[in-house]
């Protein structure tokens, strides 16, 4: 089989350092409190995971998944292959965990749906932000990085579900 050329984007040194850094300020930001991170699957488990280590306050973990169908003929339909029961979230402040935010579509559908579920807050937090592909407005609260729109892949991100386990973000050429 033909293998893939991956340049490596973001080392593995360099989202370790960066996920401590968003760690601290959730630390910071949430003195006092607990946190539930909310964690999109499949993508961004690998990112939660990192990232839930690094936080010294005390951590749930909770995990949705979606199914977004946005061919020739959407309509920006947004179903949950997996979800969790309001009482998961009322009351509870609320991080909801992404590899990457591009389009903005179905988070933005993911964050309504929570909010009339009552959290005690929810903010958003994405190793990767692509903000040149937003098609609705939408802002992360906690970002790791900022990237053009090229195709990236490790860390959680896949290639036809290949290469999520990389320890990098690499780039497919």
């Amino acid at each position: 089989s033909m293998k893939d050329t991956i340049d490596v984007l973001l080392s593995e040194d360099v989202i370790n350092t960066r996920i401590r850094e968003l760690a601290a300020q959730i630390d910071a930001d949430y003195a006092g409190e607990s946190v539930t991170l909310l964690c999109t699957l499949k993508g961004a488990v690998f990112f939660a995971c990192e990232l839930a280590k690094r936080i010294t306050i005390p951590v749930f973990m909770e995990f949705i998944q979606t199914a977004s169908y946005e061919g020739t003929q959407s309509t920006g339909t947004v179903s949950m292959k997996l979800d969790i029961p309001e009482e998961d979230v009322a009351g509870k402040h609320l991080i909801i965990i992404e590899d990457v935010i591009d389009t903005g579509r179905t988070l933005s559908v993911v964050k309504e749906m929570m909010l009339k579920r009552n959290p005690a807050s929810l903010k958003v937090c994405t190793l990767l932000d692509k903000h040149e592909c937003r098609v609705v407005p939408f802002e992360g609260d906690y970002i790791g990085f900022t990237i053009g729109n090229e195709f990236v892949v490790g860390y959680g991100l896949d290639f036809d579900q290949k290469y999520r386990n990389l320890p990098y973000v690499g780039v497919i050429r």
